[in-house]
């Protein structure tokens, strides 16, 4: 299977999932056959928080023409952020849309999880990834906790550059949500893989993306 990525939002989560499947093609003793194209990390963040689905959408189409000209048999989107406007991409989509929403609501029901908290950026956490994974309850933080995992989310997804500062905010954010009551923490934003993980967290985590990893590395 011939995989299209609509990468560059932001560079790490890009090369989070490129290098996560050149290791699962590996492990599965399968050639890597895969198509990258660019998609630009500030116009997805403001047509995210202006809620403009056509404008973003009509970007992911025109990146989707040139997979299929490459010959790519599906189209995935490395941001969870860039899933805002999934449902209407996958209506228009040329190629089959592996939606991370779909994995991963699928993934925690077989888990039995009921409650998590979540961590990305604002639309996400407000909404609960887009009100997508019900009947899970989804956790975002509260007050002055929730603009700083915003901004420092953005900081991070812009930049592709981890920090102690920006990991410090997600900590904190991540460990007031478990003692609210979460099974577990999402890591909602791709980026966040830069930052955290098992061996610094201080609570357990949820990794979207490698959920969504793993569905792709099948059709391999």
């Amino acid at each position: 299977m011939h995989i299209g990525l609509i990468g560059g939002i932001g560079p790490a989560a890009t090369d989070f999932y490129y290098r996560k499947l050149i290791t699962a093609a590996k492990e599965s003793g399968r050639d890597l056959d895969l198509t990258m194209v660019h998609a630009d990390t500030a116009t997805l963040l403001a047509n995210l928080a202006g809620g403009r689905e056509a404008e973003q959408c009509a970007i992911y189409s025109r990146l989707t023409d040139r997979l299929v000209a490459a010959g790519a048999e599906n189209v995935v989107v490395t941001s969870i952020a860039g899933h805002f406007c999934i449902d209407r991409f996958t209506a228009m989509s040329l190629l089959p849309v592996i939606d991370l929403t779909r994995v991963l609501t699928r993934w925690l029901q077989d888990k039995g999880f009921r409650r998590v908290g979540i961590m990305g950026t604002d639309t996400v956490m407000r909404t609960g990834m887009y009100g997508k994974l019900e009947p899970v309850e989804v956790l975002a933080p509260e007050g002055d906790n929730l603009q700083k995992v915003h901004e420092a989310y953005v900081t991070l997804a812009q930049s592709g550059q981890p920090t102690d500062a920006l990991r410090d905010v997600f900590l904190e954010a991540g460990n007031a949500l478990v003692a609210r009551g979460a099974e577990a923490v999402l890591l909602g934003g791709t980026d966040l893989n830069a930052i955290l993980n098992e061996d610094v967290a201080t609570f357990p985590l949820v990794d979207c993306a490698s959920i969504h990893i793993e569905e792709i590395a099948r059709s391999i």
